[in-house]
């Protein structure tokens, strides 16, 4: 895969949680897609791709150690959480799955943003 510094493998955990995150986004995004309560789920549809996507730029902004990385895992803590709570307003378990993998991505993101 590579030669890793202690750079990138410092933030390894972050990058394997947002990746994670996003994978688990896009499969609830995709189920939720064929619910049918689907109406009542547009918010946690929308916050679903949001965040897949945050964790998506995230683990670009770290392997390339970008100059803002740690402001963006912010956010994406932020964005995870959110995503986090409206998954955890449905039973099935693609959302309890996804609310799971965004707080542990939360949590990852919070310890990047503050190293």
């Amino acid at each position: 895969m590579g030669l890793f510094t202690m750079e990138s493998t410092k933030h390894q955990s972050c990058i394997d949680a947002c990746n994670r995150c996003a994978e688990e986004c896009y499969k609830c995004f995709h189920a939720c897609l064929n619910e049918p309560d689907l109406n009542a789920r547009k918010n946690c549809v929308s916050m679903l791709v949001e965040c897949a996507m945050m964790c998506q730029m995230s683990v670009s902004m770290m392997s390339m150690k970008g100059q803002y990385s740690m402001e963006h895992c912010s956010l994406c803590a932020k964005i995870c959480d959110s995503c986090a709570k409206e998954c955890n307003m449905f039973n099935d378990d693609h959302c309890q799955d996804c609310a799971q993998a965004c707080k542990t991505c939360a949590d990852e993101c919070r310890k990047m943003s503050s190293m």
